[in-house]
């Protein structure tokens, strides 16, 4: 199925649904419908049935969905079915955590190197994964088949090594730079900017006119 004209707004909710229908497996749950689904995503009914019909519905009509079965088309839509090699650049506190974050690996997500240009760090061991100097990256990337790469470095850092990364084989960059890389990288390169200020000022924004509203009443 030709996936290309399905928008951004449906790509995001992809792992919301895969999300919660995990939850509703461990719970136990074999069929929901699509309005109890919609108690839990927060949106219409008609909206999940929608985003679902663009890759081929997988409902019922009296019955609704199964619960196993459409987690796992999810999964698949998602490219969850097999495993993603992946690397991360700049092994500071973000780098570090992201490779403490062990449900990545659950997911399909395998972090197989970790990098710096931090001589201190060379041989330091994180979650058993020894930190290697940058200058390994070409040779790493081709003998590990690696598809994804984590940035986790300043800005004024990101787009050469952006580049360095693309240039040995990278496919698809997950992007903690205060940059936006896809404006700069050919457009075959798969770019995901995580800018994590944003999501804290709109939570601010949130807050804000939830008091605003409060002082109202």
């Amino acid at each position: 199925m030709d996936q290309k004209g399905i928008s951004r707004a449906v790509i995001k909710r992809l792992p919301r649904y895969y999300r919660y229908l995990g939850e509703l497996l461990e719970a136990g749950v074999e069929r929901i419908s699509s309005g109890e689904l919609s108690e839990r995503m927060k949106v219409t009914a008609s909206q999940i049935r929608q985003d679902l019909n663009n890759f081929g519905g997988f409902g019922q009509q009296g019955y609704g969905y199964n619960v196993r079965h459409l987690h796992t088309e999810i999964a698949k839509i998602l490219g969850l079915d097999r495993t993603h090699n992946m690397i991360i650049v700049g092994a500071g506190n973000l780098g570090q955590a992201l490779a403490n974050y062990a449900s990545f690996e659950r997911s399909g997500f395998k972090t197989v190197g970790l990098f710096d240009v931090n001589p201190v760090l060379k041989g330091v061991s994180v979650r058993g994964i020894e930190i290697r100097m940058t200058d390994e990256l070409p040779e790493f990337i081709r003998t590990h088949n690696v598809e994804i790469a984590a940035l986790t470095l300043p800005k004024t850092k990101a787009l050469e090594m952006a580049k360095c990364l693309v240039d040995n084989g990278v496919k698809a960059i997950w992007n903690f730079a205060l940059t936006d890389l896809n404006l700069i990288l050919p457009k075959d390169v798969v770019v995901e900017n995580v800018h994590l200020s944003e999501s804290l000022m709109r939570l601010s924004y949130n807050l804000n006119t939830y008091s605003g509203e409060e002082h109202k009443k």
